[in-house]
């Protein structure tokens, strides 16, 4: 069954981070929505080789109008936690339970929205300090699955990081 995804991203996102899972699930029939402060925005990677049309603005939508949440890495994540309204919409995938898959510095979002305390999780090698500290159950691994959340650590990881993330939206 095709599902609706979120995808909450701004500049500076790792390229592949978005275009990798991106591909993946439009494969398996899934759509998603960008998801920054002005629709019709467009988007950049951090190395220039992707950019994304901004779907919708945070003001325009609702958690319950989706079914799971991807948080590409890079310097996005770090730059949407700075924003109150990325960090509620990102903690009530977490609170109702859907599927929620954030790779390389995505669990910043998490971390900000105070999220992930007793729950497993990877990240990249810069916050795995910071997810200590949100009292994540941290783990140095390609892809680590908690319940409904998926969390790996940089790009090389990306098979194992879409394999399970589709397998959460089966």
């Amino acid at each position: 069954m095709s599902k609706k995804m979120a995808v909450v991203m701004t500049d500076m996102f790792e390229d592949s981070e978005y275009t990798s899972p991106k591909e993946a699930f439009e494969k398996e029939g899934h759509e998603l929505v960008v998801i920054e402060n002005k629709k019709g925005n467009t988007v950049k990677g951090k190395k220039g080789e992707a950019e994304a049309s901004v779907d919708a603005a945070i003001d325009e939508v609702s958690p319950s109008d989706y079914d799971a949440l991807l948080i590409p890495g890079g310097f996005s994540p770090d730059m949407l936690r700075a924003d109150d309204k990325f960090v509620s919409f990102a903690k009530s995938f977490v609170d109702d339970n859907k599927p929620v898959f954030a790779i390389c510095h995505g669990p910043q979002l998490l971390i900000t929205a105070k999220a992930l305390e007793g729950r497993k999780v990877t990240g990249f090698k810069s916050i795995l300090v910071d997810l200590e500290y949100a009292k994540a159950d941290v783990h140095d691994e390609e892809v680590v699955v908690c319940h409904n959340l998926v969390t790996s650590r940089t790009p090389d990881d990306l098979p194992a990081f879409n394999r399970e993330s589709l397998k959460q939206l089966q």
